[in-house]
């Protein structure tokens, strides 16, 4: 997966829409499956208590589960905001105006959510699985995966922290990507 460095919106009318502030929410992006642990992220939110802070989920299911159900009634019951499926310019200002963006996956290939993140610049917080270690964020990105403490204070200290986050996009530069391949083409 790739991903060049993206250029942030100036529009909030899409977030203002959802009743979302800039660098007042947390983003999550992906299917509602159980393996993205869309569910435990809601469960650790709520005991964060970020008054001043919302939840948002941008995604929803590719066919409607047991799972994909109840984390719908979760996230109404609660006050997340699940925008559905969307791309393009909407999806731009849900990354460009998030405090951090959330994935606490249980298992994943190189997750391609991440690298957007990254991207946009976004503070991260991230389950310690392999996929998401081999993107060597900073160690304060990472929690421990099934330990809702570790979440919790992950996210807690992502939202504290007033450092911008650098992140070193050059391994997943569509360019570098490009050439390695045809290096490899070379080669052969």
């Amino acid at each position: 997966n790739g991903v060049n460095k993206c250029i942030s919106p100036d529009s909030t009318e899409y977030i203002n829409s959802l009743g979302l502030e800039k660098d007042r929410y947390i983003l999550a992006v992906g299917r509602f499956v159980e393996e993205k642990g869309f569910d435990k992220l809601i469960k650790a939110f709520l005991k964060l208590n970020l008054p001043n802070y919302k939840l948002a989920i941008a995604g929803d299911a590719d066919n409607e589960t047991a799972f994909s159900l109840s984390l719908k009634e979760l996230a109404h019951k609660n006050g997340v905001v699940l925008t559905g499926m969307i791309k393009g310019n909407k999806l731009a200002e849900l990354y460009s105006n998030a405090a951090l963006f959330a994935l606490p996956s249980s298992h994943e290939g190189l997750p391609f959510t991440l690298l957007e993140a990254m991207s946009y610049g976004r503070k991260i917080v991230v389950s310690d699985i392999p996929a998401n270690k081999v993107v060597n964020l900073p160690e304060q990105c990472y929690y421990h995966l099934n330990d809702e403490n570790s979440l919790i204070e992950a996210l807690r200290r992502q939202v504290e922290d007033s450092q911008p986050p650098i992140y070193n996009l050059q391994p997943y530069n569509w360019d570098y990507i490009a050439q390695q391949t045809l290096d490899v083409y070379k080669q052969v």
